[in-house]
């Protein structure tokens, strides 16, 4: 979380926005005075940060998923 002054949220609205946007800030807290005001965050809402396992249980590997890895290491000629 960041917190700016107004004179510098003004000046810099759409690198804020952009920060937020692309999770590289959770949300941006607007301060007028020193005295926070508003708070930046992104439409959709759902928390950005780490998504590991976000798949889990969605879909199944099968147990044969390596048995084909020769022939296209082959197509591709990947050398072993």
């Amino acid at each position: 979380m960041s917190i700016v002054n107004m004179l510098e949220a003004k000046s810099s609205l759409s690198r804020l926005v952009q920060a937020v946007e692309s999770g590289v800030e959770r949300e941006i807290i607007i301060a007028r005075n020193g005295k926070a005001a508003a708070k930046l965050v992104p439409i959709n809402g759902s928390p950005v940060g780490k998504r590991i396992g976000v798949a889990k249980g969605k879909f199944r590997v099968p147990a044969s998923i390596d048995q084909d890895n020769a022939e296209i290491a082959q197509l591709f000629k990947v050398e072993r």
